[in-house]
């Protein structure tokens, strides 16, 4: 290859807090420091959106049902969030990271991208930028910080997962292929269980397993996504650091007070939260082509239904009616439904090789 057409190496941060939501409450109120803390509600459809490094101890993870937390951790202390702390919180970090370099693609109120390789400090190593960052924001909000050093966007953030908490790892351009190739592919960023547990099947358990394989079978396998596999099995990912990161999706879901187990019930449930979505569409003039239905039955397992259009979905009624048509796709149910979703998606053609699971919902209810 050409040298002209080859990307020019970066240096990537990836700066993710530790136990964020969590970590907030312990430093704001001292009784709750050393113990099992979890944010979120602790009534039998609770569900938790953090655990301090204590509570995990015990098993204890975000997206958890809180009765399942409880029963892990008996002594684990719930506590109600308070999201206008936490986004104060994130925009004193944020600012931190402004100081470095323009080039931040916040992927949520805890962690975030940077391209240092050109910075405002005029400084050469991007190790020790993540270092004065770390100090930085342990110095103003009393919080640590882990982060991942590398030379594209995949690799530094899986690096910055490696020595949690308050930790920082490495991965330079000569150790990236070798690092992928040991790596098992749970661990791979946008890999979830579903995807983890397909690779599996196929005989894929590491990076290596996957670099072993063409490209036309990680394709026919996996579909678009088959190339960013096939890349970062390699360690290589061009994705840039998108300081105006775009909405890809947006969507709406709800938890019902009461489990339903019919199509009319579940339509019921389902109609306003597709009304509210169509409105935030309408009104940011959001365009997309995909509609995916969101469906988590009373047990907790959760099951994805999408149709994907050649043209963007251009008004409600058709909205409506594709929401309809995967709605009665997954009846009739042999176990009742706690909580349906709605959405509708669309990808910048730079992202386009993206794996689904990396592609999150902005969630409007």
């Amino acid at each position: 290859m050409d040298s002209a057409d080859t990307p020019p190496q970066r240096k990537i941060i990836h700066v993710d807090m530790d136990a964020f939501f969590a970590s907030v409450e312990q430093r704001d109120f001292p009784d709750l420091r050393g113990k099992p803390v979890a944010v979120g509600g602790d009534g039998l459809r609770g569900v938790v959106a953090a655990a301090s490094y204590e509570a995990r101890k015990y098993g204890v993870y975000s997206a958890m049902p809180s009765v399942t937390a409880k029963r892990k951790c008996p002594d684990l202390i719930f506590v109600k969030h308070r999201f206008e702390v936490y986004r104060e919180v994130s925009h004193q970090i944020r600012d931190i990271f402004f100081d470095y370099t323009p080039l931040v693609e916040p992927l949520s109120l805890d962690e975030a991208y940077l391209d240092v390789t050109e910075n405002l400090k005029g400084m050469t190593s991007a190790t020790q930028i993540a270092e004065d960052i770390r100090a930085r924001i342990r110095d103003v909000t009393q919080l640590t910080a882990s982060a991942g050093v590398s030379y594209n966007k995949f690799l530094a953030k899986i690096a910055s997962d490696q020595n949690k908490p308050d930790g920082l790892f490495v991965i330079k351009p000569s150790q990236g292929p070798d690092f992928v190739a040991s790596l098992p592919v749970k661990k791979f960023y946008g890999v979830g269980p579903a995807t983890a547990s397909k690779m599996n099947r196929l005989g894929l358990y590491t990076g290596m397993d996957i670099r072993n394989q063409t490209l036309a079978f990680l394709q026919k396998h996996f579909g678009i996504s088959g190339s960013y596999y096939y890349n970062v099995s390699r360690g290589i990912c061009h994705r840039q650091v998108k300081p105006d990161r775009e909405r890809k999706s947006v969507g709406g879901e709800n938890t019902f007070f009461e489990d339903v187990s019919t199509l009319d019930s579940a339509w019921a449930q389902l109609l306003p939260i597709l009304d509210k979505v169509w409105r935030h569409i309408e009104g940011k003039g959001i365009k997309g082509r995909t509609v995916t239905l969101k469906v988590k039955y009373a047990d907790f397992t959760t099951i994805t239904r999408s149709k994907t259009f050649a043209a963007a979905v251009a008004d409600r009624d058709t909205m409506t009616r594709i929401g309809r048509e995967l709605l009665e796709g997954v009846f009739p149910v042999v176990k009742n439904i706690r909580l349906l979703g709605i959405s509708l998606s669309s990808l910048s053609e730079d992202e386009a090789d993206e794996p689904e699971d990396m592609r999150q919902l902005s969630l409007l209810l």
